[in-house]
């Protein structure tokens, strides 16, 4: 495959040649901040509110906001550099980051737009077999030292929950509580509760990472009239949903059906997660399973 061209402080360079030096606090503090798209026909799904979120994240951290203007204008142009490498029908991940350089005030950022086909291998079969997921003992970070709202790269939390899970069960995702001791995200994904007498109820917004999917998945539901709120979940009533999800950029929906070791509802895909899939699909005018299977042996 020939080599992606990515972004690179205002050069197009070949992805391979990308590196960042040793002394770079995003490396030495994994202080960099981060938003992830994915394409659908080739083009950035909801550019403008993965854009807010960076420029939110900026502020978060005191870096200029008019950063964001160009990375959205290296995400527009990514497709375009990149077309002869992309197939007729399969769809990227865009990944745009920034980082403070060797100085905390980050009058000299390193800004990067890079890429990659959707690695569909790696969920393609669980639309229609569904995921485990373990509530994990480790917790989100305290608000006061790691504001929800910023999309960063510090996850060491992360890493050591995916561990845990995966001690727990093999291949199962982690879902972390909060410091209240209530329902709080995944590592890569917003997690929501369906209830048949309530709807989609997802934790907080305010206690989480603002989830572009999430936000859509609910004007998806509006459309097919299920009812959405937030609420605190304690890890009780959140284990006797009727089903839960996990919702992020690169797979949009997921089944989960065990949850700590126990079945989710029936154990089995929902209808109702079935009915958001299709209608997620035709709202971008791919059908989400089935292209995930197909690209999934590229």
């Amino acid at each position: 495959m020939k080599d992606v061209t990515a972004y690179w402080n205002g050069d197009w360079v070949p992805q391979s040649s990308l590196s960042i030096g040793l002394n770079d606090l995003g490396f030495t503090m994994g202080v960099t901040v981060v938003e992830r798209l994915r394409t659908f026909n080739h083009q950035p799904y909801r550019i403008e509110q993965h854009i807010a979120r960076l420029r939110n994240s900026l502020e978060i951290v005191g870096w200029n906001p008019t950063l964001a203007k160009e990375v959205r204008t290296a995400i527009e142009k990514f497709a375009a550099k990149n077309a002869d490498l992309m197939q007729s029908g399969d769809d990227w991940s865009i990944c745009a980051f920034i980082t403070p350089g060797k100085s905390h005030d980050a009058a000299s950022p390193n800004v990067c737009v890079h890429g990659n086909p959707l690695p569909f291998a790696n969920w393609a079969e669980q639309y229609e077999t569904g995921v485990a997921a373990e509530i994990v003992d480790v917790r989100q970070l305290d608000a006061n030292n790691l504001p929800p709202q910023l999309k960063c790269r510090s996850r060491m939390h992360y890493y050591l929950a995916d561990r845990e899970a995966e001690q727990c069960t093999s291949g199962a995702r982690a879902i972390l509580l909060d410091q209240d001791g209530n329902i709080g995200e995944g590592t890569t994904a917003n997690v929501i509760a369906y209830f048949e007498d309530r709807g989609l109820v997802t934790p907080r917004h305010k206690n989480v990472l603002p989830g572009i999917s999430q936000d859509a998945l609910f004007e998806i539901a509006n459309q097919l009239d299920i009812a959405c709120e937030e609420a605190d979940l304690s890890p009780a009533e959140f284990a006797n949903a009727d089903e839960i999800y996990f919702a992020s950029t690169s797979i949009c929906l997921l089944p989960v059906v065990r949850l700590s070791g126990k079945p989710v509802g029936s154990g089995k895909v929902g209808a109702t997660l079935n009915k958001l899939l299709e209608a997620w699909g035709e709202s971008v005018g791919v059908d989400l399973a089935r292209q995930a299977l197909a690209f999934s042996k590229r």
